[in-house]
């Protein structure tokens, strides 16, 4: 397993915990709901099960020609992390009637959906056919390597 790799899956373990703590206090605490809940809610489903998602499928899918994409891995984590903490952060305070945040929250959105798409670029380059996979060979092969 790689860095990358790692972090994302320790990553999405922490916002498991993170989403299974607030959850629990949703109980002891109804009046949290309002402001929390939007991003209890974002914490789980991308924090734990999309970044969980992305740190096997760069971990285990295969890596045609020897494929290494640690920048691209690296990147994505950065961009998703930096973009759901921000909105951790940011949207309860934007729910509490703090209207000034809009902006930054729409920034947090473009880091996600920046992630998204580099991720979505980085799996595109690992998807591909048998015919190909033969092609890159043969590429390989005449080259000497």
């Amino acid at each position: 397993m790689g860095f990358w790799h790692f972090l994302f899956i320790r990553a999405a373990l922490v916002y498991l915990v993170y989403t299974a703590l607030l959850g629990t206090l949703f109980y002891l605490l109804p009046g949290l709901q309002g402001p929390f809940r939007p991003s209890h809610v974002h914490a789980g489903l991308v924090g734990f099960f999309l970044q969980m998602v992305m740190g096997v499928a760069y971990w285990m899918m295969p890596r045609p020609g020897g494929l290494r994409q640690d920048g691209l891995e690296g990147l994505t984590f950065v961009l998703l992390n930096a973009g759901l903490l921000l909105r951790l952060v940011l949207e309860p305070l934007y729910f509490l009637g703090q209207e000034g945040l809009r902006p930054w929250l729409a920034v947090s959105g473009g880091f996600q959906l920046l992630a998204a798409l580099v991720f979505a670029w980085a799996m595109g380059r690992r998807v591909v056919t048998g015919d190909m996979l033969r092609k890159m060979r043969e590429e390989r092969e005449r080259r000497g390597g």
